[in-house]
């Protein structure tokens, strides 16, 4: 039987009208002398070098300074030119602010150096203590609709853009590694259906929730706490020498999400939510069972095969992303357990 030419095979037409492309984000408000310099500096005026290295690594400024330099890698700013980007002064004034930062986290998550022992720190995300509690646990038994609101709009700085960051270490890994890791993130883009991508499941959970599904609405309420998980993720994965540190923090997500993700399934149905809300949070049950086992035995396995070395900075991406999730779930449950909100901007009541 003969072959047909590959410029003979049957190309499917679109399943459905392009997207216009969303809008960026507005810039927010600077919170500190070192975001007001970055944010004059998008804004057009001269970049001035800052001074980071009195600052408060976790704190607002800082946070949001960082975070702003790290979005033009990905949405931008509404008015801000796209080659920003690579603007040499912006480019200087990111790196005095992550050098702060990252010197915080490996002070307080130093990742055991050569002692670094992947699997054990492994083991520690597998195993949830029978007396655990977070912000999951807190809103399937008691929580309120008004807090779930609010911690669905301070997650979706990271859900509208899920994998994004995590994409970034893609062409800095190799062989089976790689293979895997592109196999979990196929799965995280909707495996080719746009209508299955989890960015797009959060954005409908928020707009069933009465929340705006815009991409970086929220920017402006959201706490350092909430900017410092997403900052983690974006210096790992733009920079070649914390790949291993990216895979960590990857790891982690993939490896402890789905039982915390079946706990917010049932608080959204225990508060009346539909499945529209609960969705996004059905399909991490399953898939990230799934993951476990692909970044597990699939990414990190071979990883450290290829690259011993690798080890601490794994260690350091687990632990560092367990730190800055417990200073958010503190956060949250300290404000709640207060009948405070934890936005900087109140949220306008549900429709």
């Amino acid at each position: 039987m003969p072959t047909v030419p590959p410029t003979a095979l049957p190309i499917a037409a679109p399943s459905r009208e392009p997207s216009p492309p969303a809008e960026p984000p507005a810039l927010p408000g600077p919170r500190g002398p070192l975001s007001a310099a970055v944010l004059d500096a998008l804004r057009g005026a001269p970049a001035v070098p800052v001074d980071a290295g009195s600052a408060e690594p976790y704190g607002e400024d800082l946070q949001l300074a960082l975070y702003c330099c790290y979005e033009l890698h990905y949405r931008g700013f509404a008015g801000v030119a796209d080659d920003r980007e690579w603007d040499p002064e912006l480019l200087g004034l990111r790196r005095a602010l992550e050098q702060r930062f990252l010197a915080a986290l490996r002070r307080d998550v130093p990742g055991r150096g050569i002692d670094a022992d992947v699997e054990a720190a492994i083991a520690g995300l597998l195993v949830e203590p029978a007396d655990a509690w977070g912000v999951s646990h807190h809103l399937r038994r008691d929580g309120e609709l008004w807090q779930l609101r609010e911690y669905v709009a301070l997650r979706s700085l990271y859900h509208l853009k899920e994998a994004d960051p995590q994409a970034l270490v893609i062409a800095r890994l190799s062989g089976p590694a790689k293979a895997a890791l592109v196999s979990v993130e196929h799965d995280e883009y909707g495996a080719g259906d746009p209508d299955r991508m989890h960015a797009h499941l959060f954005a409908a959970m928020m707009q069933e929730l009465g929340l705006d599904a815009r991409y970086g609405a929220y920017l402006d309420h959201a706490p350092a706490e909430v900017l410092a998980e997403v900052n983690l993720m974006s210096l790992c994965g733009l920079h070649r020498a914390l790949r291993g540190a990216l895979v960590g923090q990857f790891a982690t997500v993939e490896l402890t999400s789905s039982p915390g993700s079946d706990r917010l399934v049932r608080a959204i149905r225990r508060l009346g939510g539909g499945p529209a809300a609960s969705e996004f949070y059905a399909e991490h049950v399953e898939a990230d069972a799934v993951h476990e086992q692909l970044v597990r035995r699939g990414v990190i396995a071979p990883l450290l095969a290829a690259e011993p070395a690798l080890a601490a900075d794994i260690v350091f991406g687990i632990e560092a992303s367990n730190l800055l999730a417990d200073r958010l779930s503190a956060l949250l449950l300290d404000h709640w357990a207060r009948d405070r909100s934890v936005l900087r901007h109140p949220l306008p009541a549900r429709a």
